[in-house]
């Protein structure tokens, strides 16, 4: 979330970030899902309704975890070799989940000759000692010709340097050197530099951009901030228990009950930790900004239910499911409408707002800046781009539901984001998860351009998923709030509840996604999530198609999309050669009668460096081509993902289609990831 004027910058990212799945998309995935279980745990068995015990995660106490990692850690040598990864490369062990089956999913980040490899993160998932399957973040083999780059790190510091001046920064500053890594997240890997630019952003916030440098050639390759925000006014929750600690005759906000969170008040200084909340009442605050001790104990209350809204929902302890508490810090500047997470200090830091009158410290606010730090310690979704959008949507869909959670009657559960801090001075939300277009800026469903925005507007669709699959589509009230959710196709969506669509985003973000994630890898993601928890056959699993189809990502459970009509798909991914030969992909349709219809409807995702590149061409039944896209020198942007209309009547419906592709052009590659026809 950021405040009404740094939300409206657009993102300045040259390539949208971008994700393949190891195995063969949504059929691998539902595969796994069915068998990776032991033999008594079949997902599709599952009691009607009910999440499948055998798939959900157990609570581990910490030393449980950390020898689970140590296994996982003293086993990476094996497990490298074992799923295919070449001499050069090594694993890091990052996070693990353990099934009550046994099942585990260990995400590993990824280093080629000693350097970080971004974009190369990675889930193994192992049941009975056996590698059952295989997230990426990327399909593409790690390796580079050569390690000696031909730009120099002053070089590749002050194109990091001159970016962020052009995106407002103030005061800009070295926050880290350049260091070698390998940039894996989006075509071709390449050695590149990392420069992480500090000072200051142009609405206050503290500055981490991330800028990568390709080594060779100097050109900049991506960026994303690393500082991510939200905004929230003073809000007002009423009396609220607070768990503090005594030292003597004084009180201080310390909650040694949730793994030692702080409370600090920084005076509206912007750096260090500030002063501890320390006092001889056990009473903190007085419910205005009268005492500076009200926002302290908002901020403490927040964190508190957030943490127990983690660990009595997911069995998760703590943002790194360590044990280890985050701290807060309030008062934080002059005058600063907003509030942010920060994974170097692992804190969320909440400004006073306008005039310092209006701490940031609301409730949805604080489940949201704790959801950027367990993202960060699981998926990792990178801010920018699709990913960034799924970040933010993950925040705004866990501060909901920890919202829902605390059952305050102050500040009762809705799918409203920070309808209490009246930021637009017109008591309207600042995000609507029902209709996400409602705030002027968002989008309710998926586009091929939604990763060019803000990822506080293209988190839109996920957001407005979550709402479908939790409530359905349709106009209802919810807890005295009214909603009226459309869907992209016009068809109606039933929702399975919000207590089930929590659980399988969390397992999807947990176990599924990386840091490349994208919406159509979202998509398959949850679908497999769903059905470990729920079965495939379920009304659960339909739910998560229809709801994504509901926003323009896949086909309807009974096929089709857009209004009804037969969807054909194959996601298994086909590399495309650099400047090469045309390879194809192929769909085999059956079952229907005459001929195709004049709008046949054909979706392409394709993960390529330069889309401009590239021509793609359907190849129909009796051999003709119909061309979708021509090679075009000033298209430079990354990707296609886009749906094609082609008159196709001459054509015999059944028989085998295929997607034809050929790169014209050299320095650069990609993959078939995914394609469809669908018969209206």
């Amino acid at each position: 979330m950021r405040s009404s004027s740094s939300r409206r910058r657009t993102s300045h990212s040259t390539h949208r970030r971008t994700a393949g799945i190891a195995l063969a998309g949504v059929a691998a995935l539902v595969a796994v899902a069915v068998q990776s279980g032991a033999a008594s745990a079949d997902p599709a068995k599952a009691p009607a309704g009910r999440a499948n015990p055998a798939h959900l995660a157990v609570k581990l106490t910490p030393s449980q975890r950390a020898e689970l990692l140590r296994d996982a850690d003293g086993a990476k040598a094996r497990t490298a070799k074992a799923i295919g990864l070449g001499a050069q490369e090594k694993l890091v062990v990052k996070d693990i989940v353990k099934d009550a089956d046994g099942a585990l999913h260990t995400r590993y980040e990824r280093t080629y000759a000693g350097l970080p490899v971004l974009g190369g993160d990675l889930v193994v998932d192992t049941a009975n000692g056996r590698t059952q399957h295989v997230t990426r973040a990327t399909n593409a083999s790690v390796k580079v010709a050569s390690l000696t780059p031909k730009v120099t790190k002053a070089a590749a510091q002050t194109q990091a340097l001159q970016q962020a001046k052009s995106l407002g920064a103030t005061k800009p500053g070295a926050g880290m050197a350049p260091r070698k890594v390998i940039w894996a997240a989006t075509g071709k890997p390449v050695l590149a530099y990392e420069t992480v630019i500090g000072g200051l952003q142009d609405d206050g916030t503290p500055n981490q951009l991330h800028v990568i440098t390709d080594a060779a050639t100097g050109k900049k390759l991506y960026e994303y901030q690393g500082i991510e925000t939200g905004v929230g006014n003073t809000q007002y929750s009423g009396q609220v228990t607070l768990t503090t600690t005594q030292s003597g005759s004084t009180y201080n906000l310390t909650d040694g009950a949730r793994g030692g969170h702080k409370t600090y008040n920084l005076n509206h200084g912007t750096s260090g930790t500030g002063t501890l909340f320390s006092q001889s009442s056990d009473t903190w605050g007085n419910g205005t900004t009268s005492n500076a001790a009200t926002a302290g104990a908002d901020a403490h209350y927040g964190a508190a239910v957030t943490w127990d809204f983690y660990k009595n929902t997911f069995g998760r302890n703590g943002i790194k499911n360590n044990g280890v508490g985050a701290y807060s810090r309030v008062h934080y500047g002059n005058s600063y409408v907003n509030a942010f997470w920060d994974d170097s200090c692992f804190c969320m830091t909440y400004g006073d707002g306008s005039a310092n009158n209006d701490p940031l410290t609301s409730l949805d606010v604080a489940g949201h800046e704790m959801s950027h730090g367990v993202t960060s310690n699981t998926a990792g979704l990178n801010y920018s781009g699709e990913s960034g959008g799924l970040n933010e949507a993950t925040s705004d869909i866990m501060g909901t539901g920890v919202e829902f959670y605390a059952n305050n009657s102050s500040d009762v559960g809705d799918y409203l984001i920070g309808e209490k801090i009246n930021i637009n001075g017109d008591g309207t939300p600042l995000r609507y998860m029902d209709k996400p277009s409602k705030d002027g800026g968002s989008k309710d469903s998926w586009y091929s351009g939604l990763g060019n925005l803000d990822v506080h507007y293209s988190s839109g669709p996920a957001n407005h998923f979550f709402y479908l699959l939790s409530e359905g589509s349709g106009a209802k009230v919810i807890n005295g709030v009214s909603y009226n959710s459309p869907t992209a196709d016009g068809l109606p969506v039933t929702g399975i509840g919000r207590d089930k669509a929590l659980q399988i985003w969390y397992r999807a973000l947990t176990t599924k996604f990386t840091s490349t994630t994208n919406y159509a890898s979202a998509r398959t993601g949850t679908l497999a999530a769903a059905g470990e928890l729920y079965g495939t056959t379920g009304a659960e699993y339909k739910a998560v198609q229809d709801a994504w189809a509901a926003i323009a990502v896949g086909s309807r459970s009974g096929g089709g999309g857009g209004g009804g009509g037969t969807t054909f798909e194959n996601s298994s991914d086909v590399s495309i050669p650099d400047n090469g030969p045309a390879v194809t992909s192929s769909i085999a349709v059956t079952g229907r009668t005459g001929n195709a219809p004049s709008n046949l409807q054909v979706s392409v995702d394709i993960v390529h460096t330069y889309r401009g590149d590239l021509v793609v061409d359907l190849v129909g039944p009796s051999g003709k081509a119909y061309r979708l896209k021509n090679s075009s020198g000033s298209d430079s942007a990354a990707d296609v993902h886009q749906t094609y209309t082609v008159n196709a009547s001459t054509e015999t419906a059944n028989g085998t289609w295929k997607l034809r592709v050929q790169d014209v052009a050299s320095y650069d590659t990609g993959y078939i990831d995914d394609w469809k026809i669908t018969f209206p």
